[in-house]
């Protein structure tokens, strides 16, 4: 079975997916194949060491053969970068684009270019990227003149491969809020929303932004290259499955496909890869039948 668009996504306009960063007790060629099978359209691929290791040898060949699987199935794609311990075994997430020593931020923006690289041998639409945290004793203003200096050579890469940079409001981090995303977008001089853009999660927009989820897919609009989806909490950083939070989803979904958004909206429930097969088939057929829905959600 291939990975065509469900009736319910047709009609709204959506294309949903999957991360693998909540696959990861499966290898990667099973888990493509489980979406596919599932009706997927596409999946959220996070460079790591069980999925496309980025450091190993041979990346080009390797790229080449998850194209191949990913055009049989007819699977899109996202690159996601967000492994907890892909460049450093002791520290999660580290090294980050602030970190103090300049030789871990370029490691972390070198990592970044590597995965344009495989983006565009993908054909995938998008680069996930985020800040990282402020690190101890550096004032705020340092730690932002680092994340732009950092991102430079990253975007050249992406101008030239021709393949967005989809930066991801975090929360705790540095860049946390879509008004973060604009303050770095007028830090970088405002490039181009086609190189420069968002990864909006859903989940975080429920946990820390001041606007409902649904007013900040509609903020978003014009910056939106990748999209994320849970369920969550206001006030509470964890991703849950469908049905374990408080947003309503209709409404969300509705703004989504009225921007005319032609991305994936991938599910993204990292800490959930014991069930990831189940939660795989659960979700889509939650977000089909929440893509048509009108009215409140129901417990």
């Amino acid at each position: 079975m291939s990975g065509a668009p469900s009736p319910a996504a047709v009609v709204a306009g959506l294309r949903f997916g999957y991360g693998t960063n909540g696959l990861t007790d499966l290898r990667l060629g099973d888990a493509l194949g489980l979406l596919a099978d599932l009706g997927y359209d596409g999946v959220g691929l996070t460079l790591d060491h069980m999925h496309l290791d980025p450091l190993a040898p041979d990346l080009p060949a390797r790229t080449g053969k998850v194209a191949a699987r990913l055009a049989e199935l007819g699977l899109g794609a996202t690159v996601e970068t967000g492994a907890r311990y892909v460049l450093d075994p002791r520290r999660k997430h580290g090294p980050s684009l602030l970190d103090p020593d300049p030789r871990a931020r370029a490691a972390r923006a070198r990592l970044l270019v590597t995965a344009v690289q495989v983006a565009a041998d993908l054909g995938a639409h998008a680069v996930h990227c985020f800040s990282g945290v402020l690190p101890d004793d550096t004032p705020a203003d340092i730690a932002w003149q680092r994340l732009a200096q950092s991102l430079t050579p990253v975007l050249a890469a992406a101008d030239a491969a021709g393949v967005p940079l989809a930066v991801e409001p975090e929360p705790g981090h540095l860049l946390s809020s879509l008004a973060d995303f604009h303050h770095l977008r007028r830090r970088l001089g405002d490039p181009d929303p086609d190189l420069l853009g968002l990864t909006l999660d859903i989940g975080h927009c429920q946990c820390l932004e001041p606007e409902p989820p649904a007013d900040c897919v509609r903020a978003a609009a014009p910056w939106l290259h990748h999209v994320q989806i849970e369920d969550m909490r206001r006030g509470v950083h964890e991703h849950l499955p469908f049905g374990d939070g408080e947003i309503d989803f209709p409404p969300v979904l509705d703004a989504l496909a009225a921007t005319g958004y032609q991305g994936l909206t991938v599910v993204e429930l990292p800490r959930h890869s014991h069930a990831g097969p189940e939660l795989a088939r659960t979700s889509l057929s939650f977000l089909r039948a929440q893509a048509t829905a009108k009215g409140p959600r129901t417990p």
